[in-house]
């Protein structure tokens, strides 16, 4: 089955290593019918993966029912889950039919099966073993045939030992496990998510959408994200509404989130480690601050010319950082204003700019590859990956 089929059928976002995975697990998983447990944090999206499941599996032509167990009080779950009989208690006017038998020809989806009591749990295996239940109240045994998803937050097996879950029954929902990764482990996937979740909430909402700035993204994948996309979804939607549609900025982005040292996994602003000596960064720093100072001067000597426009020829503070400093570096040149140079185009390729940025990243954070990884937007096993698939690893050391 197709990875991109699936994506666009169930607008799952995101072309990093780590969703990638998800993809192809679903893909494979989706046509068997077997039980299928998707564990992850809170917000990684484990409701949208089992939808992406039954979309693509025999029983789709049937509507997947969802079963929030977390959300069911303990005293109403088993004639939620089950039904029940006409005189089961007081309010049972009549006969009801629960989510199982609801479900029959499709699939149900049991999210938070964490937080089902363990009563419930051992009439929850039968159905799994047997396809059989008996309404709340009632005396015969009925036929469901069905599909089941569960998922949690929890650790299952940490549960099981502690004899807050049964064993039997972890077995035999674990026949195939999706974990999903959290939104700090797929860090370029970001971007993407941001995009999807502004255009959908300005078009509902008939509201201008001006986008993101590149550096508002950057803030916004240096923010540890413990609600994970769950959260990142509600800050979108927040931002864009305080701001009243203007573009939004980096600026906005870190008074929004706080700027909260903990949830910050860095700041270009802190001092770092490098393996230069102290009076050698020290002076470093300094032509630093002259190249910036001159560019000023020159700013300002534009700015006093009425032919020219102070705008379209402000020179960016961009220093190559991942070298020495000379006289070179100092000097400003009409490519100043580019990443790359005017002259080095048509001669590369996307793969000599990534090879040059990772290099360069790790020389910079002194091959601290965690580092490295979050400064390029991707994640660490990416990033490995990368290395291996340049065969950049000698040339690292020789660094």
């Amino acid at each position: 089955m197709n990875i991109e089929t699936i994506q666009k059928k169930s607008g799952i976002v995101g072309r990093s290593e780590a969703i990638q995975q998800v993809l192809e697990m679903v893909a494979q998983v989706s046509p068997v019918d077997i039980s299928i447990l998707i564990t992850g944090e809170s917000g990684t999206g484990k409701e949208i993966i089992a939808k992406a499941i039954h979309q693509n599996s025999k029983r789709s032509h049937q509507s997947m029912i969802t079963v929030n167990c977390g959300a069911i009080p303990e005293g109403i779950i088993e004639s939620e889950l089950f039904g029940h009989v006409k005189g089961a208690y007081t309010d049972a006017r009549g006969d009801r039919k629960g989510y199982f038998e609801s479900a029959d020809n499709s699939t149900i989806f049991l999210d938070e099966i964490g937080e089902t009591p363990l009563e419930t749990q051992v009439k929850l295996l039968r159905v799994i073993e047997s396809g059989e239940f008996i309404p709340v109240g009632g005396s015969k045994a009925k036929k469901t045939d069905v599909r089941i998803l569960a998922a949690t937050n929890k650790d299952l097996a940490g549960l099981v030992s502690k004899g807050l879950f049964r064993q039997d029954l972890y077995y035999r929902l674990n026949t195939v496990s999706i974990p999903l990764p959290p939104l700090n482990d797929r860090l370029e996937d970001i971007s993407l998510l941001v995009e999807r979740f502004a255009l959908e909430f300005t078009r509902s909402n008939d509201m201008p959408y001006r986008g993101f700035m590149p550096e508002a993204i950057r803030s916004m994948k240096n923010f540890r994200w413990k609600g994970n996309i769950r959260e990142l979804k509600n800050f979108v939607e927040s931002i864009i509404v305080l701001e009243k549609g203007e573009r939004i900025t980096s600026q906005m982005v870190e008074q929004q989130l706080g700027l909260k040292s903990d949830e910050f996994s860095k700041n270009d602003a802190l001092p770092v480690i490098t393996n230069q000596p102290s009076d050698s960064a020290e002076r470093e720093l300094i032509l630093r601050q002259l190249f910036l100072l001159r560019q000023d001067v020159e700013f300002l000597k534009k700015l006093a010319s009425p032919s020219q426009s102070p705008i379209e020829n402000l020179p960016p503070p961009l220093l190559d950082r991942s070298s020495g400093v000379d006289s070179n570096n100092l000097h400003i040149n009409e490519d100043s204003e580019y990443f790359i140079k005017n002259s080095s185009i048509g001669d590369m390729t996307i793969e000599d700019l990534e090879k040059e940025a990772i290099i360069r990243t790790l020389k910079f954070y002194s091959n601290n590859r965690r580092a490295s990884a979050k400064s390029l937007g991707m994640s660490e096993r990416t990033l490995y990956r990368k290395i291996n698939q340049y065969g950049l690893e000698k040339k690292i050391k020789n660094q």
